[in-house]
């Protein structure tokens, strides 16, 4: 399998309040177009990535919506997998495109989640949560606590560690226009930030954001035609696992069995180790799940994430660099976009664009976008050429 990503796109991020989900859909798919050297009537298909359209928003049927909105007459689907929306949004387009069905696909991200009070954005959220978690009241702030609690205990992971992880993003993010969060903190600013569930502070959670992202995506032989000359980057792996719902059904708290169920899987199916990985955008919601998904996609042993990541070897000129954008945590987190907006941040760096956060000499990426506290995990592979 090698699918070529021709062109990618990501809105600002943050709180957009002058902008509605369709401008942003038209700002980054116009863009993205444009980049692509291609016509709207090349594209076969669209998928769009949401989780919340329906619950905020009213609006549950976006394929169409959107493929009314662009001009398209094309089949148009709309994919919701929670946070990971957007990352299944390219699996199925990779899927679709491998299939023969169709040459050139557009994915969308989208999320449109500041125009709503945040007790209505968090119950809308734990719509990916179980049925206990929800009766218990849990939020995903919560569920994520226990997840650090477990950690700390098994490894002795520290409050400064996880603080580290939010440093490293805002420091990336800090190079990235494109960011809601582009101030650098430091650890006492992250460890002085209000308690939001213990051990987890204001400053170790992503952000309520709104945005947008697009990708074209096209089979090798339509990228040929187009662009005879350039390798491109080629989506090598595209894999999705899935776990239980609620915490409560797992064994081990400290790892996300789908994610090292998926990661193996991409792993093999682009014949690489995770030490081949230059650089990788990972599911930071809560900087707790950057230090696991360090350990479960096996950049590091167990335990010793959250010291690698103290010791800045996750940073821009360690190996492998992990979240240029900034992540979830700075760059934010609107939760449909998500998955597309990793896939574009790797796009451009194995592409050799991206500014001042490029990592030197970028060939192999690796985006993980997670769904829920785990029940869905989707991990792609990307290589220049």
């Amino acid at each position: 399998m090698q699918i070529t990503v021709l062109a990618g796109l990501n809105s600002k991020f943050g709180e957009l309040w002058d902008i509605s989900p369709r401008d942003l859909v038209k700002e980054v798919f116009h863009g993205t177009l444009k980049n692509s050297n291609m016509n709207k009537n090349d594209i076969d298909v669209v998928f769009v990535g949401n989780m919340l359209a329906g619950t905020l928003g009213g609006q549950n049927h976006l394929g169409a919506f959107f493929a009314e909105e662009l001009g398209l007459e094309r089949p148009a689907i709309r994919v919701e997998g929670a946070c990971c929306s957007g990352g299944l949004a390219v699996h199925s387009a990779v899927l679709g495109i491998s299939s023969g069905i169709y040459q050139t696909a557009l994915v969308i991200g989208v999320e449109k989640m500041t125009d709503h009070k945040p007790e209505k954005v968090a119950e809308a959220l734990m719509g990916a949560g179980s049925d206990l978690e929800r009766d218990a009241g849990a939020s995903f702030p919560a569920l994520y606590a226990l997840i650090a609690r477990a950690h700390m205990e098994k490894y002795g992971t520290s409050e400064e560690e996880m603080a580290a992880v939010a440093v490293k993003n805002h420091y990336h993010a800090s190079l990235n226009s494109h960011a809601q969060f582009r101030n650098p903190i430091s650890i006492e600013k992250v460890l002085k930030s209000p308690m939001i569930a213990s051990p987890l502070k204001l400053l170790d959670c992503s952000p309520i954001s709104d945005g947008a992202s697009a990708l074209i995506l096209s089979s090798k032989s339509k990228a040929l035609s187009l662009k005879k000359d350039d390798p491109g980057v080629n989506i090598v792996s595209s894999v999705v696992a899935t776990d239980t719902l609620g915490l409560s059904e797992r064994k081990d708290l400290t790892t996300l069995n789908a994610v090292v169920t998926a990661s193996c899987k991409a792993y093999k199916m682009a014949n690489i180790d995770p030490g081949d990985i230059d650089v990788a955008e990972v599911h930071d919601c809560f900087t707790i799940a950057e230090i696991i998904a360090m350990e479960d996609l096996g950049f590091f042993p167990r335990g010793q994430a959250g010291k690698a990541i103290l010791e800045g070897k996750t940073r821009l000129g360690g190996r492998p660099v992990v979240n240029t954008s900034g992540g979830l945590k700075a760059a934010g987190h609107p939760v449909g976009a998500t998955g597309v907006k990793q896939i574009v941040e790797i796009y451009q760096q194995l592409m050799g664009v991206s500014g001042k956060k490029q990592v030197k000499n970028a060939k192999i990426g690796l985006t993980h976008n997670v769904g829920g506290s785990g029940a869905t995990a989707v991990i792609h592979i990307l290589k220049r050429g």
